[in-house]
């Protein structure tokens, strides 16, 4: 399948992406995430053969791809703004790679058929794009991709541009169809919630550099860094130190000492970061954490506390915001982050 070997590529004279290496395994769907300007489209476009690393090789089944253009690699490429042939209608757009493969006519209208049903546009074939919705227009874009059979699928932030609730809807309905038709994928997102909802595995890509690299569950429990859980906006980072209270090592913080067993590797004093999970804490009187509430926000099944320190917890019940409250935070919700 897909390698990537030690890719490197500057952008005026600054590294954009620094030794990337990884691959992609039969009907896997890797996400690329990260925020803007860490290389994830730039990498994606080295993938395509539309850029070419200043070192490094694309690998498939052992072949370099340095020689292949982009049209000879045989993959799909989605893009967020569609890139749609406005002269063509649907059944045009979806059946455009089929005619540049001179694929039999009649075997070429089936082919489209068939996608349009998977994409939920029966009935679309003769419609201008034009008309479509934004969401009917992406629908389109896949159904291209997907037409000629491609050995890999791209997507470059295809969802983008798109509202909240149809962007949930078509990344679910992405997600069958790529279970379904087994096409390995590189789907490409500063969304975490879009990566999460539709990789096996994600890479997260911070300064042209993957900092991690695992299933969605595994790094949401061992995020590794302060920076993935910041990005990630898993809980509270606080910067702190090694520090044994009453035989039970912990870390002090501006925010109050933490239980926390932070490894063997460490002395008492050491600098640490620390990783506190909002949903740890409840309400007590004599918590370690004391502090005046400054924002409440009800979310659904409890709410968002604020603290003055800048901290935010989840409660069952929400405080009144100038309320002063102490808070136990049970130490399975406090983690150290190398």
């Amino acid at each position: 399948m897909l390698e990537i070997v030690d890719i490197w590529k500057s952008y005026e004279g600054q590294p954009l992406l620094q030794g990337i290496s990884f691959s992609v395994a039969a009907n896997e769907t890797i996400c690329l995430l990260g925020p803007s300007g860490s290389g994830k489209s730039t990498l994606l476009r080295i993938i395509a053969g539309l850029e070419t690393p200043e070192q490094g090789q694309v690998c498939w089944g052992g072949q370099d791809l340095a020689s292949l253009p982009a049209h000879r690699r045989h993959f799909g490429l989605v893009f967020q703004d569609y890139a749609l042939f406005p002269h063509l209608d649907v059944a045009g757009n979806v059946g455009f790679g089929l005619k540049m493969a001179d694929r039999p006519q009649a075997e070429a209208r089936l082919r489209i058929d068939s996608l349009l049903e998977q994409v939920n546009l029966g009935g679309f074939a003769h419609r201008r794009v034009t008309d479509l919705s934004g969401g009917e227009q992406q629908r389109v874009a896949l159904a291209r991709a997907l037409a000629p059979e491609p050995r890999l699928l791209m997507f470059d932030e295809p969802l983008g541009a798109l509202d909240r609730s149809l962007r949930e809807r078509l990344l679910q309905e992405l997600r069958e169809i790529l279970h379904s038709t087994g096409v390995p994928a590189i789907y490409v997102t500063h969304d975490q919630e879009e990566a999460f909802q539709l990789a096996d595995r994600i890479l997260m890509l911070h300064q042209g550099k993957i900092v991690r690299a695992g299933t969605p569950a595994d790094i949401w429990k061992e995020p590794g860094s302060a920076w993935v859980a910041s990005f990630l906006d898993i809980g509270n980072v606080l910067d702190g130190s090694v520090r044994k209270r009453g035989g039970t090592w912990g870390v002090e913080t501006a925010a109050g000492w933490f239980q926390a067993e932070c490894g063997s590797q460490r002395q008492e004093g050491d600098p640490v970061q620390l990783l506190v999970r909002p949903q740890g804490a409840r309400m007590t009187g004599t918590g370690s954490i004391k502090d005046r509430v400054t924002d409440v926000v009800f979310q659904q099944d409890g709410f968002k506390v604020t603290l003055a320190n800048g901290l935010h917890f989840y409660l069952p019940e929400g405080p009144q915001s100038g309320e002063e409250i102490c808070l136990e935070i049970a130490p399975t919700a406090v983690q150290c982050l190398e």
